[in-house]
């Protein structure tokens, strides 16, 4: 069972997240390691909103081979490099998230495994 808080103790979130989820006896995790917007041909675009979608659309397919979905995540670690169009980055995550709410992270980099690679992340899924 996953319980979804925000404690009144602390600050409002100030994005699509929730500051904690309390898990009881879960019967399944998953831990993602952390993915990229690569396309399955092996390129990566270089737009880092097309590659931040392509990678959110990687983990969804990654819960989905494990017979989950975008309601089982708890939480998503995000890095990112160089300039992101901020309110387009929280578009993207909110049509895709809809009305989910897992725990989150930003974080920015001075770079990834590769200097084409602008967008990575990791995720934990309980169902």
């Amino acid at each position: 069972m996953k319980q979804f808080k925000n404690p009144e103790s602390v600050h409002f979130p100030l994005a699509a997240y929730t500051h904690q989820i309390e898990i009881t006896e879960p019967k399944r995790w998953l831990v993602l390691s952390g993915q990229i917007g690569m396309l399955t041909d092996g390129t990566l675009p270089d737009d880092p909103i097309e590659q931040f979608k392509v990678t959110l659309e990687n983990i969804h397919k990654n819960l989905q081979a494990a017979d989950m979905d975008i309601q089982d995540l708890v939480k998503v670690t995000t890095y990112l490099v160089g300039e992101f169009d901020t309110e387009k980055r929280r578009e993207v995550s909110a049509e895709w998230l809809k009305d989910h709410r897992p725990c989150s992270t930003l974080i920015y980099v001075a770079a990834l495994a590769t200097p084409a690679i602008k967008v990575e992340i990791d995720a934990w899924a309980c169902k």
